[in-house]
């Protein structure tokens, strides 16, 4: 009996080795492999170490010299390359600008190199103009089912339709066109029962690189599924189709992942009750306070401030407004996420966020 358990334990890493393991196992610690990381200089021409107070991953275990670097390929054009932790074009990545100026974002691809996970991002000047911007970007891809009290799921998908998803409850997950750039997606039993809870990003994707961007137009509970609508625009702010990616996390990190971190928590600016949540102190303790010009918001996620830190935004509402980070955010217990929120021109205006936060530990 024991050698046929080992036996088991050897064959199951191995198909996990060569990207064979079976897709929804009984339990498995999601995220499977996730990095995270700040792109500081948009401007570097060979491959640099990026910022290192605010990236880390799951190659550090193994590799905890290793880095995540990133280079510049042409104006706003930048990859970032995840070191040993390639999975080909399995999960999802997410982009925020970190920029006052009203740059935006979005995602070319994301593919394997030798053992690495590099994260394609095309960014651009309001009007579509292709320009450098900092940016935060993660990826992270899971696999198996989750037991109740936390959920995470995402989809990657749009005018492609449906090209990959993950539920940690282990049903599938659905998308459906609604209109131009339009789309409904169903992520079943994640949720609250009754309670909108946890918190949504989306990112979107483009392969030849035009200005694209999306946003959370709204999103409900129905029973314990979810259900968000993602709208897309170009860069004049017509509807566009395109493809996207969307996450959901409830008790657990942006990443996916749980204890670790035990430091994340998140906000919904339009919402409150369990949206506003802190792993450290609980529902409705995070802060969200105006700041000058119009659309800047301090966001305060408290006692989160510890090493190695995350952040994404994404704007909810049906326009083509656009919401960035303003800067980095400092290393104080009570951890500083500022916020600023655009309209199609570039210009600061009033607008919903959506913010997670994550410390790796």
């Amino acid at each position: 009996m024991r050698v046929r358990r080992v036996v088991a334990v050897v064959l199951a890493a191995l198909l996990a080795a060569v990207g064979l393991a079976p897709t929804a196992p009984a339990t498995a610690a999601t995220a499977d492999r996730w990095g995270f990381a700040y792109v500081d200089n948009p401007t570097v021409t060979s491959w640099t170490v990026l910022d290192t107070s605010r990236q880390w991953g799951t190659w550090k275990t193994a590799f905890p010299a290793a880095w995540a670097t990133g280079i510049k390929l042409a104006p706003g054009r930048f990859q970032v390359r995840f070191p040993q932790i390639g999975a080909g074009a399995r999960g999802v990545p997410h982009v925020t600008p970190v920029d006052r100026a009203g740059h935006y974002c979005t995602v070319v691809r994301w593919f394997q190199s030798g053992t690495d996970e590099i994260v394609d991002v095309q960014c651009f000047a309001p009007g579509g103009t292709r320009d450098d911007s900092r940016f935060t970007v993660l990826w992270t891809a899971s696999s198996g089912v989750l037991p109740a009290g936390t959920a995470h799921a995402y989809v990657q998908g749009g005018v492609s339709g449906l090209v990959q998803s993950y539920v940690s409850t282990g049903a599938p997950a659905a998308l459906a066109p609604v209109g131009v750039g339009q789309w409904s997606v169903k992520l079943p039993g994640v949720g609250l029962a009754g309670v909108l809870a946890g918190n949504v990003q989306a990112t979107a994707i483009q392969p030849n690189a035009a200005p694209r961007r999306c946003t959370v137009a709204r999103w409900g509970a129905s029973g314990s599924d979810v259900l968000v609508y993602v709208f897309c625009f170009d860069q004049a702010g017509a509807p566009v189709n395109t493809d996207f990616t969307l996450s959901y996390h409830r008790g657990r990190s942006v990443v996916g992942s749980l204890a670790p971190p035990t430091f994340f928590g998140h906000l919904a600016s339009a919402a409150g009750g369990p949206t506003n949540d802190n792993s450290q102190l609980g529902v409705g303790v995070n802060t969200i306070a105006p700041l000058a010009p119009a659309g800047r918001y301090l966001v305060t996620f408290k006692q989160l401030g510890q090493k190695e830190t995350h952040a994404q935004v994404t704007a909810q509402g049906t326009g083509p407004n656009y919401c960035n980070l303003t800067q980095p955010w400092s290393y104080a217990v009570d951890a500083p996420v500022d916020v600023i929120c655009f309209d199609n021109t570039g210009t600061p205006a009033p607008y919903q966020v959506l913010v997670a936060f994550t410390s790796r530990i």
